[in-house]
């Protein structure tokens, strides 16, 4: 084989491995492709796997399905009092409708970045600018955090660009700022610890005088019901004491007089002045009767 018939075969063969090239791409688990002939989108929606075009008339862009991370700088915001707050955030985003992200940044996805990290901007102005120093330091981050996320979600929808969470890294105050707002916050607490205290010596005060009045309820119960019980027991005793006397009025007197007298000369020192004939000593003077 002469050699100008090698250098033809080989100048073939790198002619059919270019038309081939050109004519065979690939799309990646996770990659959208675009593509275009002369500028003009073709086909945009190819799924994972191996795909065809026309060589040297159509091109193919490569873009990331995947969510991605636009991490940007702390920025300073004013609040709705005129102070300032240094912002750090970061952005969760995506490529959601490619069609419409191709054509509204020219396919350039430094330029889709750039207009991403504009509209977060001014989503999280307007939001700081709705909140006093207050809020921005006692509120609920993950509420604000919502609210952004919402509205920045809902301006990047016409890059073709969905806004998975916006989220706030760090809320820095000036100097000039912090001290009167943390004195703030601490004089604040503070009213917040005294009512509360007041409160709570309130609900004690409530608390004690319920059980005081309960108690004066229960003792009061209590007496009434020992004093029933009381006298239920003397008319009771006074009923046998009763029926015992008319059984034996005899035995009833005599019993009752010695019980009398023991109780009357229970001590040596026990002294009793009576006439001669007194009816208490009659069980002395004749145990008989």
């Amino acid at each position: 084989m002469s050699h100008n018939k090698v250098l033809s075969l080989v100048a073939l063969l790198v002619l059919l491995f270019i038309v081939a090239n050109g004519t065979v791409y690939t799309v990646t688990e996770g990659q959208k492709a675009v593509v275009t002939r002369f500028g003009q989108v073709i086909r945009y929606n190819d799924q994972p796997g191996l795909h065809f075009k026309t060589p040297f008339v159509e091109t193919v862009r490569y873009y990331d399905g995947r969510v991605q991370t636009l991490d940007t700088q702390p920025e300073t915001f004013m609040t709705v009092e005129q102070k300032t707050v240094v912002v750090d955030s970061y952005v969760k985003w995506r490529i959601a409708n490619l069609l419409k992200f191709y054509v509204a940044v020219d396919g350039e996805t430094l330029q889709a970045r750039e207009r991403l990290a504009q509209v977060v901007n001014a989503g999280l102005r307007n939001q700081f600018g709705k909140l006093t120093i207050q809020e921005v330091i006692s509120n609920d981050r993950s509420k604000i955090m919502h609210t952004i996320t919402a509205d920045v979600n809902r301006e990047a929808s016409v890059y073709g660009i969905q806004v998975i969470d916006v989220r706030i890294d760090r809320i820095d105050l000036p100097k000039t700022v912090s001290a009167s707002v943390y004195q703030r916050m601490r004089a604040e607490r503070t009213r917040i610890a005294k009512q509360l205290r007041a409160e709570g010596a309130e609900g004690a005060e409530k608390i004690r005088a319920a059980a005081d009045r309960q108690r004066e309820i229960i003792l009061a119960d209590a007496y009434r019901q020992a004093q029933r019980i009381r006298g239920e027991g003397d008319a009771k005793a006074a009923e046998i004491y009763a029926r015992a006397y008319r059984v034996n009025p005899n035995f009833y007197a005599f019993y009752g007089s010695m019980n009398a007298y023991r109780r009357s000369f229970g001590s040596k020192g026990n002294v009793m002045v009576l006439g001669p004939g007194a009816a208490f000593f009659k069980y002395l003077k004749n145990p008989r009767q």
